[in-house]
């Protein structure tokens, strides 16, 4: 079991930066690769970014490649998402997930999951 604990979500205007982070504990962290997907009103899950188990390798959807960058730490068991240039339309919910194979793009190939952290961008 591994639980997820998402934060620094919030309002942000146009352009602003937000940095998100996600704490895990349980299982050892540094098995998973860790991904963070989000989720609009109206709108499915979709993702965002993922980094592999040691962070050598990183990857972006392509609506947040060169704004969004994710890191982790696994001394600290944390990621973190800067959101740099935001947009209205990065409004989300935005989760956190544990990869126990690889650094995945789909939603199902993630076993945990946090409770969220709501991103809110004004115009």
């Amino acid at each position: 079991q591994v639980l997820l604990v998402e934060s620094g979500g919030g309002l942000v205007q146009a352009g602003g930066s937000l940095r998100l982070s996600c704490t895990a504990s349980g299982r050892t962290f540094s098995n998973y690769a860790m991904g963070w997907f989000r989720q609009a009103p109206g709108k499915e899950r979709e993702f965002v970014a993922t980094i592999t188990t040691n962070g050598d390798s990183t990857y972006y959807a392509d609506s947040v490649k060169g704004r969004f960058t994710m890191s982790r730490d696994n001394a600290k068991n944390t990621v973190y998402l800067q959101m740099n240039t935001l947009k209205p339309e990065d409004t989300a919910v935005y989760y956190c997930g544990a990869d126990p194979y690889e650094a995945g793009l789909r939603e199902d190939e993630y076993m945990y999951w946090g409770q969220g952290t709501q991103v809110t961008v004004s115009s």
